[in-house]
């Protein structure tokens, strides 16, 4: 965990201190073109991206019992043997809705499940003894909507604010081999966010693109926060074709008072992303 929030920072960091720079560079922008990049990216109105995303999970949770008891943390890669490390696919799209404003989409879903013997005791809902064979299973998927504004813009970069929504769907379930009955919750979270985005390119070709979602919140049912970041380098050598590497990571961490779930759920997702775009 403690490599994930060294990158998350370095994200910060490097975001604050290109916003620095655009705003001292503006004024001295060359009064000619012909040496400015002219990425593609800029100016296309649509693009959609496609790929994968190789994810390095971590996923503590708790789940009340029926009496109301609060439940203990459990650690579902841990307990029960769920894939720490796991390529998925994601997915996306953005509109350029005017020279200034746009409107960005996002998915990706993870399930994972495993069956193990329980060396120990886990407290989960009403509970499972040692040596218990257990089938688990930890479903997630995100749904980010994005509008934002470019409030610096220019041929070869840009960088802007927005306000989004992540909405989050979490499952997770926990059954004695056999049995068919399960210790099962599952909740579906619309999460507000404030978002901070820009894109740089470098020639005609390569760019470097970054984003930032956060907020903490007590929004209805729920209570906690979300951090969403992601580092692209884009290489763009066809007119409407191109190609991206970069790092994304996904970090929620929240309170549930939910009549389908009552407890706690603080799960991420970090780790390398590769992927396609098409743009027009």
């Amino acid at each position: 965990m403690h490599s994930t929030r060294s990158w998350l920072t370095a994200a910060t960091l490097i975001l604050g201190m290109t916003a620095a720079f655009t705003a001292a560079a503006a004024p001295a922008e060359p009064t000619t073109t012909e040496t400015i990049p002219n990425h593609p990216l800029f100016s296309d109105r649509f693009m959609f991206e496609l790929g994968g995303f190789y994810a390095r999970s971590s996923t503590q949770a708790s789940l009340a019992t029926a009496g109301g008891g609060a439940g203990a943390i459990v650690d579902f890669e841990d307990a029960f043997g769920l894939d720490e490390r796991k390529l998925t696919t994601i997915g996306g799209f953005t509109w350029r809705m005017t020279e200034r404003w746009r409107l960005e989409v996002e998915y990706f879903g993870l399930n994972r499940n495993a069956t193990r013997t329980l060396a120990n005791d886990v407290d989960w809902g009403n509970g499972f003894i040692a040596g218990t064979t257990v089938d688990a299973s930890f479903n997630f998927y995100d749904t980010r909507v994005s509008a934002g504004y470019s409030f610096f813009k220019r041929r070869d970069k840009e960088l802007g604010i927005g306000l989004g929504l992540h909405v989050a769907g979490l499952k997770a379930s926990v059954a004695a081999t056999g049995s068919g009955t399960a210790e099962a919750a599952d909740v579906l979270a619309p999460l507000p966010v404030l978002n901070l985005y820009g894109m740089f390119a470098l020639t005609d070709e390569w760019a470097v693109r970054m984003r930032m979602d956060w907020l903490s919140l007590t929004y209805g049912d729920y209570t906690g926060d979300i951090r969403n970041t992601a580092i692209d380098v884009l290489y763009q050598p066809f007119r409407n074709v191109g190609f991206g590497l970069g790092m994304r990571g996904l970090i929620l961490d929240v309170k549930i008072e939910d009549p389908s779930w009552t407890g706690r759920a603080r799960t991420a997702y970090t780790g390398p992303a590769a992927f396609m775009t098409v743009s027009f």
